[in-house]
């Protein structure tokens, strides 16, 4: 559950500062991609765990009227569910603490994933629940030949093995940095870093610039795609937003520029909306909004 507390600006240490509101929404980052997969008409499991309360309730709920399969979903009667605490200022930029509670408890029954993945084009992960079970679904997934779609976030490293386990790996700059040790702070340093990773036995690598838009890495080089410029209200779950659709776009079969090109355009809609999942676009809105520049090689 997110609590978000609009501020004028992010308090320094020891001040005491006067916000604007709060607001309890749901979000939380796996489950965040699974409404923005949704929305872009994409058939959705959720697995995770919430705690036995209100807000996992609520949490739960709100996955139901996307139309998310949550029945591996587990509540956890020991933990309360997760937690963020977001500060979102004036000029839109976010700051998140997040607490895991019963998203600490989540393990991946391989058996019931194995089944559950049978005719699904991506499993999707992030790094919000344990690394071990993290591990352990993208095993099951390479084994049952369904491509992995990793966001490392927040980041932490990634075991050797699991590397050419990854199709397809979403970080943004800071991400890639801790990943590689190459700063990804300009679209050409995106670029090399991106290659760095490839080199782990990664098809495809996009690194997200905010509001410089997004870098495609595959076997045919490196592209910048930029972003539309737009007036950012709230950035929070731009990169979950654009990664939804992604991975739609991906599932059904349009090029990887595609695929980045209708990220950027959802995540621009998401960033004009404050809270995370309620400024989620539909699919219908990101094909009526306007096209990006087009991609420029690298």
């Amino acid at each position: 559950m997110d609590i978000v507390l609009r501020v004028p600006h992010a308090p320094a240490a020891g001040e005491t500062l006067l916000g604007h509101s709060i607001a309890h929404i749901p979000g939380g980052k796996g489950a965040n991609q699974a409404v923005s997969c949704a929305r872009e008409g994409g058939r959705v499991g959720m697995i995770g765990c919430v705690g036995n309360d209100a807000h996992g309730q609520a949490l739960r709920d709100a996955l139901g009227r996307d139309g998310i399969d949550t029945a591996a979903l587990r509540t956890s009667p020991g933990e309360p569910t997760g937690t963020a605490l977001i500060l979102v200022e004036d000029g839109g930029q976010n700051r998140i603490v997040m607490i895991p509670g019963a998203n600490a408890q989540a393990e991946i029954d391989a058996p019931a994933l194995r089944q559950q993945l049978q005719g699904a084009a991506f499993l999707v992960t992030q790094f919000e629940i344990p690394m071990g079970q993290v591990a352990r679904a993208i095993s099951v997934a390479h084994e049952a030949g369904c491509k992995v779609l990793l966001n490392p976030s927040p980041v932490q490293p990634i075991a050797e093995p699991l590397w050419p386990r990854i199709d397809t790996l979403v970080v943004n700059e800071i991400e890639a940095e801790a990943l590689c040790g190459q700063a990804a702070d300009s679209p050409q340093e995106a670029a090399l870093a991106g290659q760095a990773l490839r080199a782990k036995g990664i098809a495809r690598v996009v690194v997200t610039l905010g509001a410089r838009g997004a870098v495609a890495i595959d076997a045919d080089g490196a592209r910048h795609h930029p972003a539309p410029q737009v007036q950012a209200v709230d950035t929070t779950a731009a990169g979950d937003t654009f990664l939804g659709a992604l991975a739609v776009a991906l599932g059904e079969g349009q090029s990887f520029d595609e695929a980045v090109r209708l990220g950027i355009r959802a995540a621009a809609l998401c960033i004009q909306q404050p809270g995370a999942q309620p400024s989620i676009p539909q699919r219908d809105a990101v094909l009526q909004s306007p096209l990006p520049p087009d991609w420029i090689a690298l």
